[in-house]
């Protein structure tokens, strides 16, 4: 044997990536049981397309840039000569994915009329697109997230004022209106010159996640333009639209999309008031610049070099944060940063409950796209790697040949999809929530999978909005929580020592990144023990509890009528839970808080996994469910049906395995498409 050296002998072949659109099996069962064939099939080109572009060699040319060249303040926020300046400065691979995104409308797609009449599944059908963005996407989807939850805020204001009778004390100036809708328009746009995003800041230091205690103030200074045209120097925006009567003043402390055109925030106007919400642009014409026309260039630098300057905000520093560094994330300082209040005044918590509702979504949206990655990449992997044989000799292997490997996947493939079906689901009931209308297709039928998978996407119309309530805290805690060893498993551990590496000399082998990126979102709208806290309370509510119990037990037994055996199981383990939950004293439940969201989210899961499986039949799919049944404990050791997995021929055993993991058709299937080399 030659010896090998630096440039000679063995060499791993870089695995290749298929479009993950048609590769990640989840995302065909989940498009199967959600959206109905007619939709399916308009649909499929564009989004095979995307899922195409995502793994193009010069979008992981901007990746790299991104995470290269991070953002900063130029000359720390001051100039020469030390005046404050707060200018931002950010990366050109940062800027060109988000222009990607702008483009293909990952957030515009839910609100533009050409996808009007889809209903309520254009809210899935966003949240697909999202999902093969994701990994892709150097964390633009962060601010992408707030900007989806900002525009359904104005987009909701604007539809209930135009409902709204003109003598009404709640009904908005005419100037507040143009004022609002001219921001959803820069929201909804897919031109990157003209569109903006937004940003959504709430935490401070006392509290976190904990927004009673902030500090943040707004006093209503008014002003005259507001019901007599546009202003001069800082009372109009950089648009010249007029700034808004309220000035806020405080601190944020943790505040990510400091590049976006405008924010979301919260502000104390009086004591006893509670919380309100406000809409404030970014940036606002200097007192001392020319009057000029509207601004639609796009260009930030040029802006903030002639005749605008940041409304009332000065940029403390920005965070130094493990994962999402690309992500300009600050501390902000508040001082007179005018604002339009959105709603009634002391109902702020209410109001950015809707955009919490949405970017909480998003975060589990976001995991689940990074491990779906992960998988692809650790499945394209085993294609190419070998192992030494069973015996240990010199006969060689693919990973995918091996029994333990392919269990390894199998099981992670199990935990990934079972996660998809909840996200995705809650994404469902969402845009059934938005809509107010019965869920149907474009010609006016009714949607989504036949058999379990058909009573599951129309539920009755009261149960929606109490599902909804449920479901929000619950799917992003748990989804988000279980996420982190997934990511880990899947995106490192399944690599090897390869997989630990940063990789960027060949960016789609980068699991670190994804791994690090993952992780935040366990934390970012809540923390896993917050979220536990909302639910057990939401559950527990004086008036409207029980319409959430009633809901989530109106989705198990649904999800579980085709099958005898996981109605067995399920429906006693959520009678004793539901039980726990409304006999036990409200101090020992907080204390338990957790247990309970996980304890609610695996039957929900195991439930939706045996709907899934009893849609079609599927015999990997009803394999997917019978393990995670047993795996979490509702089926026992000892039973029949485990003791019959546990005696199958290893060739038998690693059939459905890699059924599972790469679908029926194999690992070299038709349901292979497009193959990108990494």
């Amino acid at each position: 044997m030659e010896p090998s050296s630096s440039n000679t002998g063995f060499f791993q072949e870089l695995p290749e990536l298929p479009n993950q659109f048609y590769d990640d099996i989840s995302v065909q069962r989940v498009l199967k049981l959600l959206i109905p064939a007619d939709i399916r099939n308009e649909v499929e080109p564009e989004i095979a397309q995307l899922a195409d572009d995502v793994l193009a060699p010069h979008i992981f040319d901007l990746i790299t840039d991104a995470e290269r060249n991070l953002p900063y303040l130029r000359g720390g926020g001051r100039n020469a000569l030390g005046r404050p300046t707060s200018e931002l400065v950010t990366g050109e691979g940062w800027r060109g994915l988000q222009a990607f995104g702008i483009e293909r409308g990952i957030v515009a797609y839910n609100y533009t009329q050409d996808h009007a009449a889809y209903g309520a599944h254009a809210r899935v059908l966003q949240m697909l697109r999202c999902h093969l963005w994701e990994p892709s996407g150097a964390s633009t989807t962060c601010p992408g997230a707030m900007t989806d939850g900002a525009t359904r805020l104005l987009q909701r204001h604007l539809a209930l004022d135009a409902k709204t009778p003109a003598s009404s004390e709640t009904k908005m100036s005419e100037t507040q209106r143009r004022v609002l809708q001219s921001a959803y328009d820069r929201l909804t746009s897919r031109d990157p010159k003209r569109a903006w995003t937004s940003g959504q800041w709430m935490t401070e230091r006392p509290g976190g996640s904990d927004v009673s205690q902030t500090e943040t103030t707004a006093t209503f200074v008014g002003q005259q333009q507001q019901h007599h045209g546009q202003g001069a120097g800082d009372d109009v925006d950089a648009d010249g639209l007029p700034l808004g009567p309220w000035s806020i003043d405080g601190f944020k402390w943790f505040s990510s999309a400091t590049d976006a055109g405008m924010t979301i925030l919260l502000a104390r106007t009086q004591p006893g008031k509670g919380l309100s919400a406000f809409y404030a642009p970014m940036r606002r014409r200097r007192p001392d610049s020319a009057p000029a026309t509207q601004v639609t260039t796009g260009s930030r630098r040029k802006q903030t070099q002639n005749n605008t300057e940041l409304n009332g905000v000065r940029i403390q520093r920005l965070k130094d944060k493990s994962g999402t560094r690309p992500v300009p994330t600050a501390e902000l300082e508040l001082k007179g940063m005018r604002a339009w209040m959105i709603g009634q005044e002391g109902n702020g918590i209410r109001e950015i409950a809707t955009v919490l509702g949405i970017t909480r979504v998003h975060c589990s949206i976001a995991c689940l796209g990074l491990a779906g990655r992960g998988l692809g990449v650790a499945k394209a992997y085993s294609l190419k790697r070998t192992i030494s044989g069973a015996a240990g000799g010199a006969s060689r292997l693919l990973l995918y040949r091996s029994p333990l490997h392919m269990r390894t996947l199998a099981n992670l493939t199990i935990d990934y999809h079972g996660l998809m079906l909840l996200t995705f689901y809650t994404a469902h009931i969402m845009g059934l929530d938005e809509r107010q209308t019965p869920s149907t297709n474009k010609s006016g039928k009714h949607g989504g999978a036949g058999g379990a998978g058909s009573d599951l996407v129309h539920p009755p119309a009261p149960t929606v909005s109490p599902l909804l309530r449920a479901l929000s805290s619950l799917h992003k805690a748990y989804v988000c929580k279980q996420s982190v060893p997934l990511l880990h498993s899947v995106c490192m551990e399944a690599l090897g020592g390869v997989g630990y590496l940063m990789n960027t000399e060949s960016e789609a082998l980068n699991m670190a990144r994804l791994f690090r990126d993952g992780t935040v979102n366990a934390i970012w709208e809540g923390t896993t023990d917050v979220l536990s806290t909302d639910l057990v309370r939401t559950l527990t509510h004086r008036k409207s509890g029980k319409e959430s119990l009633d809901a989530l037990e109106w989705l198990v037994k649904t999800s579980v009528v085709s099958d005898t055996v996981a109605s067995s199981l399920l429906l006693p383990a959520w009678a004793a839970l539901r039980t726990r939950i409304e006999t036990t004293s409200a101090d020992i439940l907080l204390a338990d808080a957790r247990s309970i969201l996980f304890s609610a989210a695996e039957i929900l899961i195991a439930g939706l996994l045996s709907a899934d499986a009893h849609s079609d039949g599927s015999t990997a799919a009803g394999a997917m469910s019978q393990r995670y049944l047993l795996t979490k404990g509702f089926l026992g050791r000892d039973s029949d049906a485990a003791k019959m997995a546990e005696s199958d021929p290893v060739e038998q055993r690693l059939a459905i395995d890699t059924a599972i993991v790469y679908g029926p058709r194999g690992p070299n299937g038709p349901n292979v498409q497009q193959a990108a080399k990494l």
